[in-house]
């Protein structure tokens, strides 16, 4: 392998599933395993087989049915344990036992109660009872970080001459710095005998949030492993991101000069997988998989994106599996972003119109974190159509209850000075009232979304009606609140008939050349 090539071992499915709550059930960790496979990462740590049976079980089917990466086992420096990983691993066609044992002073005192000669002793039985069984044998000193560099280079010395192939040289409690890890790998590399024959590897806790630094710093002291977890779950505050750190190599291949393996275009799909797995949602603000990673709101920034990409974002969204840039809407946006939004939407306004919604979205965006762009389109659709909507709401009754059929009677007002009224059954009181209105309008819509939540939390709360429906391939969004959660679903219902009305109308007749409507 080229001293270039950097080897990246996934761990998300031991230590990752370690996070509080994040435990997966087999057929959910073969899924996990898959999408790593696809992902292109070298090793898969498949779990820690002498845990439970149940983890047993999934290390095992992990060996057996995923084909390309090492398919790895954890185990404590004891016959019984690297034994157990040996009968999981067995069939993989390519396998790795990973031995551990702690080394740092405070693990020795009260965890271990055991003095330097026996640590010594018992991390050389583990890796060559490992080796016993297979080639490909991990150490890891645990809590490397803080255990005296002379000690620490003395085991790693003696496991390497045990058989160990890969070093793993672990900040377990997140403790380190970057200078300070980075001097910890030069110093093996300069003092360990045989260390050159052994692939160096790190693997970084995220307690102090510099898990991703501590990798990179000792990446560019020569270690050529980093272990690394799906959006950096993990014991306490986490692990290594993987794809952090892989970003930053692929970005910065200038500084760094690793090659790597991984196909970047699955970071995005399978961070989502890994979250709704596992429960645990990815911050927004989280680097390269957080939903903020590509999205702008500041005006500057937004108008810098529209002129070129460059100027605002230092990889490409499409690199990592994202679709496009988002250039989000709200209170910071300005004047050329909503103008690039607004044609985006097919809206076409002269100076005079465009500044008028220009004022309009600012008023609204004082209100609103985020706008959407139905809210665009019903700014842009008042700031082209002035007169009064088309239906208005004039009353709404309806009957429901256990062994009565659902139904709803509506009154529209016609902007003509017309009253309609109608009635109809549906399968609650709400889908009768949507129907009603629709027989009066004629205008017939997909619902795609319904939700009503409350305002308020007091007795006399708000319902707040939100909904999406489809008409004529376009998506049309209402909204209404009031204390009355029926009237406030019509009035909802209402917004989005009189938006496809409006639409219709301004296709037929245009008032004037810049009123269109793609």
């Amino acid at each position: 392998m080229s001293d270039n090539r950097l080897i990246v071992f996934d761990t998300t499915l031991r230590d990752g599933e370690q996070s509080p709550g994040a435990s997966m059930n087999l057929a959910e960790k073969l899924e996990i395993a898959h999408a790593l496979a696809e992902l292109g990462v070298d090793v898969i740590e498949a779990g820690f087989p002498i845990a439970s049976p149940g983890d047993f079980e999934a290390v095992q089917a992990v060996a057996r049915k995923i084909h390309g990466p090492v398919i790895c086992g954890l185990a404590r420096c004891n016959p019984t344990d690297i034994d157990r990983a040996w009968e999981a691993l067995r069939e993989a066609p390519r396998k790795r036992i990973h031995v551990f044992l702690a080394t740092s002073a405070i693990h020795r005192e009260y965890k271990l109660k055991m003095a330097k000669e026996e640590i010594v002793r018992r991390a050389v039985e583990g890796v060559k009872r490992a080796r016993g069984y297979c080639e490909d044998v991990e150490f890891s000193p645990e809590d490397a970080a803080r255990t005296e560099l002379d000690f620490l280079a003395e085991v790693v010395e003696k496991v390497i001459e045990a058989g160990a192939t890969t070093l793993n040289i672990p900040d377990t409690v997140g403790y380190a710095v970057p200078e300070q890890y980075a001097a910890a790998i030069s110093h093996l590399r300069k003092h360990v005998r045989g260390i050159d024959k052994c692939i160096l590897s790190v693997h970084c806790h995220n307690d102090l949030g510099l898990a991703v630094a501590n990798s990179l710093a000792a990446l560019r002291e020569g270690a050529r492993q980093v272990e690394c977890t799906i959006n950096g779950i993990g014991e306490r505050a986490g692990n290594c991101a993987l794809e952090e750190v892989v970003m930053a190599l692929r970005t910065r291949a200038d500084y760094f000069g690793l090659d790597i393996g991984v196909n970047t275009k699955r970071l995005w799909p399978t961070s989502r997988l890994v979250s709704r797995v596992t429960g645990i949602h990815v911050q927004r603000n989280k680097a390269i998989v957080g939903q903020n990673a590509f999205a702008h709101e500041a005006g500057i920034h937004q108008d810098g994106m529209l002129k070129h990409s460059a100027t605002y974002e230092i990889m490409r969204p499409e690199d990592v599996g994202v679709h496009r840039t988002e250039l989000v809407l709200g209170k910071h946006s300005g004047r050329h972003a909503l103008s690039q939004r607004v044609r985006d939407l097919g809206y076409h306004l002269n100076d005079q119109q465009l500044n008028r919604l220009f004022d309009d979205f600012k008023v609204l965006a004082d209100r609103k974190k985020t706008v959407y762009d139905a809210d665009i389109e019903a700014l842009a659709e008042s700031v082209l159509h002035t007169g009064p909507a088309v239906w208005t709401l004039e009353a709404v009754t309806c009957n429901a209850g256990s062994g009565t059929v659902p139904c709803a009677a509506v009154v529209l007002w016609h902007k003509d000075g017309t009253i309609e009224r109608d009635a109809c059954t549906g399968d609650g009181p709400i889908d009768a009232v949507f129907k009603t209105i629709e027989r009066i309008t004629g205008v017939y819509v997909k619902l795609r979304s319904f939700s009503i939540s409350s305002v308020t939390g007091d007795e006399d709360a708000q319902g707040e009606a939100q909904l999406e429906a489809e008409h004529k391939g376009r998506i049309l969004r209402g909204r209404s609140v009031s204390t009355d959660i029926i009237e406030a679903s019509a009035l909802a219902y209402l917004q989005v008939i009189n938006r496809a009305l409006l639409r219709e109308e301004m296709k037929m007749n245009p008032q004037t050349e810049e009123i269109v409507v793609a």
